[in-house]
């Protein structure tokens, strides 16, 4: 479960405040959730996002992730969160070039010290659920976006988190290849891990158990879809 409770994300200058990209966020995301955060450009939800993921850091306020307070953690702390519990779906997927299908989602068990034979046996499994199995050699640059997107996936589930995020992760595909990115969500939903994505598109937000609307920092309404 996430708890934020009065979160405010300032942003300083010498002290001086140059700007507050979050204001006053209480939200609860139960284990088993599924939220879509909407809102316009610079409204905070990115900055949202980036504190669930620990990789920034709130002025104020309490998260709290599975009854721990996170304010107080080190650096390699939250790394350690980071791998064990959350992993994230970048907008421009954030392939090694050079490195095969198979690879690029074998990597994140390799930095849990996992050895060769479980980390291939996990990453078949993981591209198995994305639909990629005769892609396992193929490179990036011989993959559409729609495939690439999938790789992208693979490699968030291949650690098994509990938590997965999500930014704009349909914004290049066209409708169709969008909507199949979605059920891949929806299934993983399904199966019992939390998902938060971000997204512009109404109808995206639909796929979602629960819509977060944010603007100027702060939530401006917020509705259960199903």
């Amino acid at each position: 479960m996430i708890e934020l409770k009065k979160i405010i994300k300032d942003y300083m200058n010498e002290e001086i405040l140059i700007t507050r990209a979050l204001c006053w966020i209480d939200l609860t995301i139960n284990d088993g959730d599924f939220f879509a955060i909407m809102g316009p450009s610079w409204s905070g939800k990115s900055t949202l996002m980036n504190i669930i993921w620990l990789l920034d850091i709130h002025t104020s306020g309490e998260y709290i992730l599975d009854g721990k307070k996170l304010e107080n953690l080190t650096e390699n702390e939250k790394a350690q969160v980071r791998w064990k519990k959350i992993w994230f779906v970048f907008q421009w997927y954030n392939l090694i070039p050079r490195m095969s299908v198979l690879d690029q989602v074998m990597l994140p068990l390799a930095y849990q010290g996992i050895n060769k034979g479980e980390r291939e046996q996990r990453a078949i499994h993981a591209l198995k659920k994305v639909w990629l199995l005769e892609k396992l050699q193929s490179m990036p640059n011989e993959l559409s976006g729609w495939q690439q997107q999938r790789v992208a996936i693979a490699r968030a589930i291949v650690t098994e988190p509990t938590l997965i995020l999500a930014d704009e992760p349909t914004w290049a595909l066209d409708s169709k290849t969008g909507k199949d990115i979605l059920d891949i969500f929806t299934e993983l939903n399904n199966e019992g891990k939390t998902v938060v994505l971000i997204t512009h598109a109404s109808e995206i937000a639909e796929y979602a158990k629960h819509t977060i609307h944010i603007k100027d920092g702060m939530i401006e309404k917020m509705k259960k879809n199903r």
